[in-house]
C-alpha cells in the first residue's frame, strides 16, 4: 500500500479519523474527503462543526482535505426514496441505500478524479479481494459490525475498496485516537437519519408528508383510541400510543397491523403472538459476491441491525427475490426494512423485506 492514493470518507467522527491515521502510519498518500448531503429548509447548517473537526484531525495528521456537495443526489436517490417508502405505510432504512446511493456512488467516482487508487472509510467491517471477487466481512468487534448497512453495496463498487477498522474494536479507535491527539477521540457516535442526524422524527416527516389522524382498533373491532398518521408508528412499537392499560390486565399495548387503504392502526393489549411470523418473502436481493448455485440453502441472518443472527433458510423464488423461513418464529418482521444473509465470517447481501408470513 506504501505511496498507493486513498481517499477517506472524512464524516467528522472519531472512525473515519482513525481509518485516515491508520493508513496514513501504511505509508499511503491519504486525502480526507467530506460530504456535504443535505440542505437546511432554515439555512442552518450543524454539519460546519462535524467539517471544523475533520479540518482540525487533518491538520494533526497532516493530510490535504476536500469537501464535495451531494445534496442533490441525496435528495433524488435516498430521500425521495424515503418518503416514499413512509407514503406506502412501510419503514424504510435510508441508512442502506445511502451507502449503495452515495458512500459508495458518486463519492467514489469523486475520489476517483482526485487521483485515488483505493478509498477507505470508516465502517466496522471487513473486505477480500480474492481472483476479482470482493467479499464483505464481519467486523471483530460484533457490536458495533455494520455489514447490515452495506447489504445493498454492488462488487463494482466494492472493488477497491478498504475498511482500516476491521480488526478493532470502538475501546481501541478511541484510545488510537486520544494517544494521537486527534480532536474526535471523545466525540459522541452520530445517531439519527444518515446525513439527516438526531431529529423530533414526527415534526420532521410532517414537514414532507401530511399527517392523517385515524382510528386505532383492537384486531377484534374495538376501538381504543386515535392514532396520529400511520407513518408515525412501526411494527411492535410499544411507545407513543397514547393508551392507557386495561384495569386489571397486565402487559402493555402495541402495533401489530398498518391498514392504509382504511388509516386504522391495529395494536394487541399483552398478547404478543400476532407479531411473530414464520417466513417473509424478500425483493430487491443483492448478493455478495454473487448469487449462490442452490436454488435453497440454509445460513443465519439479521432484520434489523440490533439482532442477534437467526438460524434460516432461503429459497430463490426469483432473479432478485427470496423467501426466507425462520427456525424459530421471529417478532415484528418489517416491510420495508432489509432482511440480511451471513455465514460465519461474512455478509452474503440482503434485500427489501415485502410481506411477513
Amino acid at each position: 500500500m506504501a505511496q498507493k492514493t486513498v481517499v477517506v470518507g472524512m464524516s467528522g467522527g472519531v472512525d473515519s479519523s482513525v481509518a485516515a491515521l491508520l493508513l496514513k502510519r501504511q505509508g499511503c498518500r491519504v486525502i480526507g474527503l467530506f460530504m456535504r448531503n443535505w440542505e437546511e429548509r432554515d439555512g442552518a447548517c450543524p454539519a460546519e462543526e462535524d467539517f471544523e473537526d475533520v479540518k482540525r484531525v487533518c491538520g494533526v495528521l497532516d493530510i490535504p482535505y476536500y469537501t464535495v456537495d451531494f445534496s442533490r443526489e441525496y435528495l433524488d436517490r435516498v430521500f425521495s426514496y424515503f418518503l416514499a417508502e413512509y407514503r406506502a405505510g412501510r419503514t424504510p432504512n435510508p441508512d442502506v441505500l445511502c451507502n449503495r446511493e452515495i458512500k459508495f456512488g458518486p463519492f467514489k467516482q469523486y475520489a476517483k478524479e482526485l487521483g485515488a487508487d483505493f478509498i477507505a472509510t470508516g465502517h466496522y467491517c471487513g473486505i477480500a479481494h480474492e481472483g476479482g471477487l470482493h467479499r464483505l466481512l464481519k467486523a471483530r468487534d460484533a457490536g458495533k459490525d455494520q455489514t447490515y448497512f452495506l447489504n445493498q453495496v454492488t462488487q463494482d463498487q466494492l472493488d477497491g475498496v478498504l475498511f482500516p477498522l476491521a480488526g478493532l474494536v470502538k475501546a481501541e479507535v478511541r484510545q488510537i485516537a486520544a494517544e494521537n491527539g486527534l480532536a474526535t477521540a471523545k466525540k459522541k457516535d452520530s445517531t439519527g437519519i444518515c446525513f439527516i442526524g438526531e431529529r423530533n422524527f414526527r415534526k420532521f416527516l410532517g414537514e414532507y408528508l401530511p399527517a392523517q389522524r385515524g382510528k386505532i382498533l383492537t384486531l377484534g373491532g374495538e376501538e381504543v383510541g386515535e392514532h396520529s398518521g400511520l407513518m408515525y408508528y412501526t411494527l411492535g412499537q410499544r411507545r407513543g400510543l397514547d393508551l392507557g392499560g386495561r384495569k386489571g390486565e397486565e402487559g402493555r399495548w402495541f402495533v401489530v397491523r398498518k391498514d392504509l387503504k382504511e388509516n386504522i392502526l391495529y395494536v394487541s393489549h399483552g398478547d404478543e403472538t400476532p407479531l411473530y411470523s414464520h417466513a417473509c418473502t424478500v425483493t430487491g436481493m443483492n448478493f455478495i459476491p454473487r448469487p449462490p448455485e442452490e436454488e435453497e440453502f440454509l445460513c443465519t441472518a439479521k432484520f434489523r441491525y440490533r439482532q442477534s443472527e437467526q438460524a434460516v433458510r432461503v429459497t430463490r423464488t426469483g432473479a432478485d427475490a427470496v423467501k426466507i423461513d425462520f427456525a424459530e418464529p421471529q417478532r415484528a418482521v418489517t416491510p420495508g426494512q432489509y432482511a440480511v444473509l451471513y455465514d460465519e465470517t461474512q455478509c452474503l447481501g440482503g434485500g427489501v423485506i415485502e410481506e411477513a408470513l
